[in-house]
C-alpha cells in the first residue's frame, strides 16, 4: 500500500472512530475461535488498540474446548444434552478451574503484554451475575444455569477507570441458593450487553456467519433484520448451532442493543474490520 490507500484506509475508519470513542462494545470470543495462538493474539491486539482509542471494551470468553481438554485428562467424559454441557459438582469444579483459573488469566496475561489494561472476573465476582438452576424440557443438566439478574456497576466502574473487563461465565445462585452455575458464553454475553446499554455487541467464533449454503463460504448473507430470522429458520438456512446465537443476537436486540454480529474469529483482524470500514464482516442481525 502506498501512502495514498493508508490514507484512504483512515479517512475511511474515521467516522467509526468518532462513533465509538466512549461507547461500550462488548465482545464475545469463542472457545473454537480460540485455538489458535498467533490469532488470539491479534484479536487481543486490536482489543488493545479500541480500548486505547477510547472505546470501552467488555471481552466476554468461552472455553469449551478447554473444559472437554481437562476432563479427559481426569478421564470424565463430556455428557452434551440438547447442545448443552451436562454439569454435575465434579464438572462444574473443573469448569470453575479452567475459565476462572486458567483461561481468564491468560486472556488478561495476553492483554497486558499488548500494552493494555485489563482485569479477570467472572460472573461471581460483585455478584456481575445471578442465576438459577436451567431446565430444558424437564431435563436436568445440573450445575446449568440461566441468567436472572446482571449488576453491571463492576464492569462500569472497572470501564470509567480505563480497563478492559475480562469476563468468564461462571454465575452464583440467587439469595437462597449458594451454588455457582455453569452459564453459556453466548447468553451470558447478549445478557451483559444489553445491561450495559452496549452500542454494540459482536460474537467471534469459528464461522465466516450465516451461509445460505453452508458448504459454500462465498454465500455469506451479510445484513439480516430480525424479522426475516424466523422464515429462515423455517426453512434450514439458520439451523444447528447457528440458531442460539442468532437468539442471542435478537435478545440483545430486543433489550436495545442498537447492533449485533456474528464474525470469524479466525480470520486476522476481524473485529477492526467489522469497526472500523465500510465492507464489514460477517453477518449483522438488526
Amino acid at each position: 500500500m502506498d501512502n495514498k490507500d493508508w490514507a484512504e484506509v483512515l479517512s475511511e475508519a474515521l467516522p467509526y472512530f468518532k462513533q465509538y470513542v466512549g461507547r461500550t462494545v462488548v465482545v464475545k470470543y469463542g472457545g473454537n475461535a480460540m485455538l489458535n495462538e498467533e490469532l488470539k493474539q491479534a484479536v487481543m491486539k486490536d482489543i488493545v488498540l479500541l480500548n486505547t482509542i477510547g472505546v470501552h471494551v467488555v471481552l466476554v470468553h468461552g472455553g469449551g474446548p478447554e473444559i472437554n481438554s481437562m476432563l479427559e485428562k481426569i478421564g470424565k467424559k463430556s455428557e452434551f444434552i440438547n447442545g448443552l454441557r451436562y454439569t454435575d459438582g465434579e464438572t462444574m469444579d473443573v469448569v470453575q478451574m479452567v475459565l476462572t483459573g486458567k483461561l481468564n488469566k491468560e486472556i488478561v496475561k495476553l492483554l497486558l503484554q499488548g500494552g493494555g489494561s485489563a482485569v479477570g472476573l467472572s460472573g461471581v465476582d460483585s455478584g456481575l451475575m445471578r442465576a438459577k438452576k436451567m431446565r430444558r424440557e424437564g431435563v436436568d443438566l445440573g450445575f446449568v444455569g440461566e441468567v436472572v439478574e446482571v449488576n453491571p456497576g463492576i464492569l462500569v466502574s472497572l470501564l470509567e477507570q480505563g480497563f478492559i473487563p475480562v469476563v468468564s461465565t461462571v454465575a452464583v445462585g440467587q439469595a437462597d441458593d449458594p451454588s455457582c452455575y455453569n452459564i453459556n458464553a453466548d447468553t451470558a454475553a447478549a445478557k451483559i450487553a444489553v445491561a450495559l446499554r452496549a452500542e454494540k455487541f459482536v460474537q467471534m467464533t469459528n464461522v465466516p456467519g450465516v451461509l445460505r449454503d453452508i458448504n459454500n463460504p462465498d454465500s455469506l448473507i451479510k445484513r439480516i433484520a430480525r424479522e426475516a430470522v424466523p422464515s429462515m429458520i423455517a426453512t434450514g438456512v439458520i439451523s444447528s448451532g447457528m440458531i442460539p446465537k442468532i437468539e442471542c443476537c435478537l435478545e440483545a436486540l430486543k433489550g436495545g442493543v442498537p447492533r449485533t454480529h456474528i464474525i470469524d474469529g479466525r480470520v486476522p483482524h476481524s473485529l477492526l474490520i467489522e469497526m472500523f470500514s465500510d465492507r464489514g464482516i460477517g453477518t449483522m442481525i438488526v
